[in-house]
């Protein structure tokens, strides 16, 4: 397709935090505009994660045509930047038939990625991601706080210095290229030419942490733990440093009660749902919908396209 047609389409991203329905609008709308969803949720695109990532289930799957979910192992190394490549290859050929695709998920780096780009960062071997990893779980942030002071402190300055897998990854590129890992972030932004209507999903927060409840009772019922135990050899692997298979792992262990470890998913999930909530308002200018008002932005989507 030219620059002329790739004008005319319209990318839907239906953000918000996890437990607040981004599925339940995705698939609606995509059925209304008969288009398909591009998954941008970091953990949904590993095979072997289902209950744990609240993957959409098997009827909703076959509904409507889903990409990005199921794709890779957690045995593969899978970054945000295959992640961007992946995903605008996919966007780009669904507009050759479709003039709306809707992009769903609560990732942030993966939806910044593809709405305003991506810094390419070299690949670091899986050895040397591995070992900072293990600096960090015996010694904490602090050895490593202390490395990107010498050799990085521009990062140092602007990273938050609690968000331990940012430190991992700084000083792996820092270590394995021999260079400031802040002189790989280019801040560049390449030209989407397509529109695109940014959606972020809202609750009341009483409304959205009893969802968040729920859910991880409803995970529980259709055996989160069972597959917890399938995964546990494989425990110490990236895509497993996840909210909820961390706390049933340490039940595996008989380190944590069941019942109190399903204490520990609520409410870290919550957490996390309240972190994602801040990314969402910092990032400008999303509309902020109810997720049952779908005729609602149905009606946003339209006059955008009328306006194109």
């Amino acid at each position: 397709m030219n620059a002329k047609d790739i004008a005319n389409k319209l990318l839907v991203v239906v953000g918000g935090p996890t437990g607040v329905g981004k599925t339940a609008v995705s698939i609606p709308l995509a059925q209304h505009y008969k288009t398909e969803i591009v998954n941008a949720d970091s953990r949904q695109v590993y095979k072997e994660l289902n209950i744990g990532v609240a993957k959409p289930s098997a009827e909703q799957l076959t509904s409507i045509p889903h990409h990005l979910i199921s794709h890779v192992s957690i045995h593969d190394h899978y970054s945000a930047g295959h992640y961007t490549t992946d995903a605008l290859n996919i966007i780009y050929t669904l507009f050759a038939r479709h003039d709306v695709v809707i992009l769903s998920g609560g990732t942030g780096l993966y939806i910044k990625s593809i709405i305003e780009g991506f810094d390419a960062m070299p690949d670091i071997p899986v050895e040397v991601t591995t070992h900072w990893t293990k600096v960090w779980e015996l010694e904490g942030t602090f050895p490593l706080i202390r490395i990107l002071e010498e050799v990085d402190p521009d990062y140092l300055a602007i990273v938050d210095q609690s968000n331990y897998s940012r430190l991992i990854r700084a000083v792996s590129v820092c270590k394995f290229t021999g260079k400031p890992f802040s002189s790989f972030r280019l801040g560049s932004q390449p030209e989407r030419l397509f529109s695109i209507v940014p959606i972020v999903l809202d609750l009341p927060r009483k409304d959205l942490y009893q969802r968040i409840n729920d859910r991880v009772l409803e995970m529980m019922k259709l055996g989160f733990l069972d597959e917890a135990k399938q995964l546990y050899p494989f425990k110490n692997l990236k895509a497993l440093q996840t909210v909820g298979y961390k706390e049933l792992f340490e039940v595996i262990e008989g380190l944590s009660a069941l019942d109190e470890a399903i204490l520990k998913i609520q409410q870290s999930t919550r957490n996390y749902a309240k972190r994602q909530l801040t990314w969402f308002r910092n990032q400008g200018r999303w509309h902020t919908m109810d997720p049952e008002d779908i005729s609602g932005m149905i009606v946003l989507i339209d006059a955008l396209r009328k306006h194109k």
